[in-house]
């Protein structure tokens, strides 16, 4: 029987993953052991039975497992994983954070986007296996048909981020920042809406507006920058949109340019993008339909229609569900051979938990 170690399972990423091992039942036959960096020796959760959690800062502890999973974040990355390879673990680590993403020995996972490049790597000993950035995760999973066709010759895509990719603190504040907008229009029950507008704003603008996490208000706006500056004048959002979807995809040797503009927007857990999609050839509307929707078993074409995209694509459509709907699928007037479409999916599934967690299964099969 396999040891599998789970740290990191208090977060928002953790918590949606042990979500998805109960819905399954991924963890029957398993011996599975809970780390903790703040709490060792405390009961786990019952998915371990109740058995104390170790010590998530304890290399020879950690050590134990044939399997890791991670969902600590970046910093613990850095300095756990280095001492557990220098100690000669040859286990598996499977983890949510960028930090590894980009190492030339590490596979970066989507399994219904690249499962021939996941079984490559084991075949080839490599034993780090990363989930890739929410917004490029999505964005294959919605646009997988196009590109397994080879009809992309670009991308642009403009996102839309919900507060769950910042973590569980920002989307704590994104409420509180909702409620005190609600208490301040409350207080004028009488109000017109221009009076409304101008209060809120005022509101929005105070010292004493709840900003700490995001460092602006969200909340009835948005910030149009996320993560730290690069050379170019691109966010590392941005930069990670060409690094990463070519290195899911196997083709850093020959990339495909993907750009845009990333947006932190108000809804909780749902990233959405507007694509303008350049293709190496004309294609029709009617084919690159049926590419996008017989691409994997969870993208869901949305009728370019109204009522349909009201009810279907949107964060209040999707939260909480496996599937990637795209729409507003069309022939863009600017220049032949381009199309325009419309994604939304839930950030904290297939952006983050859920290649994990697939990730395991297919090494519990394999090792």
């Amino acid at each position: 029987m396999k040891t599998v170690g789970i740290i990191g399972w208090r977060g928002m990423v953790g918590s949606v993953l042990l979500e998805r091992f109960r819905q399954e039942n991924d963890l029957e036959g398993v011996d599975v052991h809970f780390f903790s960096t703040s709490q060792a020796g405390q009961p786990g959760p019952d998915l371990g039975g109740g058995a104390p959690l170790l010590d998530a800062n304890s290399a020879d502890q950690l050590a134990q497992m044939d399997i890791l999973i991670s969902c600590q974040g970046g910093d613990y990355t850095k300095e756990i994983h280095p001492q557990l390879r220098a100690s000669g673990w040859e286990g598996a680590w499977i983890d949510a954070a960028s930090s590894l993403r980009m190492m030339p020995d590490s596979c970066v996972i989507l399994d219904p986007v690249n499962r021939p490049l996941i079984d490559q790597a084991l075949q080839d000993g490599i034993r780090d296996f990363i989930g890739g950035n929410c917004t490029v995760s999505l964005m294959l999973m919605a646009l997988q048909g196009l590109f397994d066709a080879g009809y992309v010759q670009w991308v642009s895509s403009s996102t839309y981020q919900s507060a769950s990719g910042a973590g569980a603190r920002n989307m704590i504040e994104l409420c509180k920042q909702f409620q005190d907008l609600g208490n301040a229009a409350a207080a004028q029950p009488a109000a017109t809406a221009l009076e409304l507008d101008r209060s809120l704003q005022q509101r929005l603008q105070d010292p004493s507006f709840p900003q700490e996490a995001f460092g602006a208000p969200l909340a009835a706006s948005l910030i149009p920058w996320i993560d730290r500056a690069m050379p170019g004048g691109q966010t590392r959002e941005e930069w990670k949109g060409m690094a990463e979807c070519n290195r899911i995809i196997g083709r850093e040797e020959n990339p495909v340019p993907v750009d845009g503009t990333c947006v932190r927007v108000g809804s909780m857990r749902c990233h959405a993008q507007a694509f303008t999609i350049k293709l190496t050839r004309n294609v029709l509307l009617d084919e690159a339909e049926a590419l996008i929707r017989d691409a994997n078993d969870w993208v869901e074409l949305i009728p370019n229609e109204k009522e349909d995209t009201l009810q279907r694509l949107s964060p209040a459509a999707v939260s909480g569900g496996l599937t990637v709907p795209i729409g507003r699928l069309r022939s863009s007037l600017l220049e032949p051979n381009m199309l325009h479409a419309f994604s939304v999916g839930d950030q904290l599934l297939w952006g983050a938990a859920e290649p994990l967690r697939r990730m395991l299964l297919i090494l519990l099969e394999r090792i």
